[in-house]
């Protein structure tokens, strides 16, 4: 099956192969309307599969096999890191994601492994592959209609020919296979990859030790990748004992104590970034405190020691201002996630004034679920502000269809990017497949509603898929349909 077969045969069933009517409408229009509907339909399809994806928020190498550090994933603060050991189906399945909702449905995976005497899930599939599927059969089938597994499932399908859906021990060892001999030239086959989805670009966002600490194969990795600085560690080094912030402070010759060798820290590896091929910053405090970053005087903040909360957020603000501030005179983009955890502060309406008060920093507000119409909001008065459906399809691709429909009715296509947030190369193969059928049928409810022309959609499917992104990074180019 070729990638065009593919795309064509991979929605959703919620999303249907192509618009129509219901009720009695249907039945008094279908005669007319139902072959000129499918027409119209496939036909922009096929034109989105000519249109290259970028790919603005990836966090491909979050899997086991390529490992951990104290600092967090290894392929986020290692350039050019490669699988410590062979890679496997399981790490794939067993993502941070999709593994960690199979363990929030009451399935621990490597605790089962543990208690029939083997180390991991993946050393019970090794010695015991029957026993092993057999295990988490029902918990995976549980899970089957959810965005997360419908994105691996597709990728993998897609990327190896193989649809994990089957649930039998001869096609998971085929993928198991498979994967495993793909991922012994990790960087060649993210690129082959790409070619085979149609994706334009990657963009990662990793830690500052990225820029500091390289393997071998960096120079390959850098060929293709634009990395993102995340500055959210920053905001955690005020304790007076920081190992983290020692290492960072020995690495780029700056001990930040106060205000003025803080910007100066903060200048050292920005500066150093750029020279790395770094396109903006990227910081997920909503997970842990709402995004109102007020601007703190040097007098107000409390740089290091035991610091309280009121004590620890004064720094944080002072932090995310100096890092703004760098932004916006190097005209970066800031990527800011938003909702889908700790939603009582996780809303991106006090992220107008941070645009207003940096107005050459393009404020990216990333997944944006369930906050969809105060995003939408923000993206339509705020000159600098974009949004980035990237992990609503892993999420439910219900909500990518949700999101659309509030967006597209409401604010310039040129505010709207679709970027994956995939752990893997075969769960973003996934989302991309099941993000151009949605945007497909998004596409067609406006042709049908609106009586727009077939190439005023297609301009919209390139601003969304591609060009939106090459102006908010300054990278890659612009695609006319």
């Amino acid at each position: 099956m070729d990638r065009r077969d593919f795309f064509l045969n991979s929605a959703l069933a919620s999303t249907g192969a192509a618009i129509s009517l219901t009720g009695n409408e249907e039945a008094m229009h279908a005669e007319n309307s139902e072959e000129k509907n499918t027409t119209i339909s496939a036909s922009v399809e096929n034109t989105l599969l000519e249109i290259p994806i970028f790919c603005a928020h990836e966090h491909w190498g979050s899997v086991n096999a390529i490992g951990m550090t104290a600092e967090g994933f290894r392929a986020d603060t290692l350039a050019g890191a490669e699988p410590l050991r062979k890679a496997s189906v399981w790490d794939l399945v067993l993502d941070p994601y999709f593994g960690g909702w199979i363990s929030a449905a009451g399935y621990d995976a490597n605790g089962e492994a543990h208690r029939h005497g083997h180390d991991s899930m993946i050393n019970w599939w090794q010695n015991k592959p029957l026993e092993a599927l057999s295990s988490i059969e029902s918990p995976l089938r549980a899970q089957h209609y959810t965005g997360a597994f419908q994105c691996i499932r597709q990728g993998i399908h897609l990327l190896h020919d193989v649809d994990i859906a089957a649930m039998q021990p001869a096609v998971w060892q085929q993928a198991d296979d498979s994967i495993q001999k793909a991922y012994i030239t990790l960087f060649s086959w993210y690129r082959h990859s790409m070619k085979t989805m149609n994706i334009s670009e990657l963009i990662r966002p990793v830690h500052p030790e990225f820029f500091l600490n390289s393997e071998a194969a960096a120079d390959e990795e850098r060929a293709f990748t634009h990395p993102i600085l995340r500055i959210d560690p920053l905001l955690e080094l005020w304790p007076s004992e920081c190992p983290r912030r020692d290492r960072l402070a020995a690495g780029l010759g700056v001990e930040p104590r106060d205000a003025d060798s803080w910007r100066n820290f903060i200048t050292v590896l920005f500066d150093l970034a750029a020279t790395k091929g770094n396109v903006g910053i990227k910081q997920l405090q909503a997970y842990t405190r709402s995004l109102d970053f007020v601007y703190r005087k040097d007098r107000d903040v409390t740089f290091s020691g035991t610091l309280n909360e009121k004590e620890k957020k004064v720094f944080q603000d002072w932090v995310v201002h100096e890092c703004c501030k760098q932004a916006h005179d190097r005209n970066w983009s800031h990527q800011v996630h938003t909702g889908t955890h700790n939603l009582e502060q996780s809303s991106p309406l006090p992220l107008a004034s941070l645009a207003n008060r940096y107005p050459n920093m393009k404020i990216v507000l990333l997944h944006c679920w369930p906050f969809l119409e105060e995003s939408g909001f923000l993206a339509k008065h705020t000159p600098n502000i974009y949004l980035d459906t990237c992990w609503q399809t892993v999420l439910n691709p219900a909500y990518l269809e949700q999101a659309l429909t509030q967006w597209l009715g409401y604010i310039p296509s040129t505010k709207i990017m679709c970027s994956q947030d995939a752990t893997s190369v075969e769960m973003a193969a996934g989302s991309v497949a099941i993000t151009r059928s949605i945007l497909n049928q998004a596409l067609i409810r406006c042709n049908t509603a609106w009586k727009l022309p077939k190439s005023s959609l297609y301009t919209y499917a390139a601003d969304i898929l591609n060009n939106n992104a090459v102006s908010v990074y300054n990278a890659g180019t612009t695609y006319s349909p």
